[in-house]
């Protein structure tokens, strides 16, 4: 489905980014891995990608750094002579109620979370407008549609990806690029496992499929919105939350 595709995937190395990656390869896609610092992990996933005939490469990048991610697609399109693909999934959390959250705790996350994601597109935009063909899959939250005590600054970057989705959507369309949101609720992963066992289950009673959700439940949408299939849908997003949010 997605054979001769080079797909760049941040946050790759762990998590959904991970599992986005190796459901894209399986597809028949190359695998650009962008990672933040855990070059161990990012290593490991490279050689599971590899294993399924890809190819694949990782590049460490603080997405949060302008210039820093101009360098690394310039790095990328040398490497792989193109980009058809850009999923933005790179993200962290700074969990405080607003009380004590500090403007560092704030900002951090929206450097990542929400710039990064603008870093990746405006650099990628130009690759995309002259091919006139693309898919971009930011993923965003079910905090940033309907917002999580604790999470002020996580909502906020993730609300901020959807408008950014949006407008990003309606400026290439004529191009032939689309862009899209997943939305994810809870679903298992290092993140998640890190909670207290007490607000593990309180997630879980939310929930109406009552389970969290798998990275592999939101690789398989990414995926899909990756391919050609997926051609005359742009500016969605599509939640994959179990019901959480109906």
């Amino acid at each position: 489905m997605l054979t001769g595709k080079t797909a760049v995937i941040t946050g790759g190395s762990r998590g959904i980014g991970k599992a986005i990656a190796l459901r894209m390869a399986k597809s028949g896609a190359d695998i650009a891995l962008v990672y933040a610092g855990n070059e161990e992990a990012a290593r490991q996933t490279a050689g599971e990608l590899a294993a399924l005939r890809v190819k694949v490469k990782f590049y460490r990048c603080d997405v949060s750094d302008f210039e820093a991610v101009k360098g690394t697609i310039d790095q990328i399109i040398t490497d792989f002579g193109g980009i058809d693909i850009l999923v933005n999934n790179a993200g962290i959390v700074r969990d405080r109620l607003v009380l004590s959250m500090t403007p560092e705790d704030f900002e951090k996350v929206m450097d990542i979370n929400l710039k990064g994601a603008f870093y990746m597109i405006k650099h990628c935009y130009p690759i995309f407008m002259k091919k006139r063909a693309g898919r971009i899959i930011n993923i965003s939250s079910v905090s940033g549609l309907m917002g999580n005590p604790g999470q002020a600054n996580y909502s906020a970057a993730k609300a901020g990806m959807v408008g950014l989705t949006k407008t990003v959507a309606k400026e290439l369309a004529g191009r032939g690029v689309t862009c899209n949101a997943i939305a994810p609720g809870f679903i298992q992963t290092d993140m998640t496992e890190a909670m207290p066992e007490k607000a593990r289950q309180e997630a879980v009673a939310a929930i109406p499929l009552k389970r969290m959700g798998t990275a592999e439940d939101v690789a398989g949408l990414a995926a899909f919105l990756a391919s050609a299939e997926a051609g005359y849908i742009t500016g969605e997003v599509i939640k994959v939350d179990g019901g959480l949010y109906i």
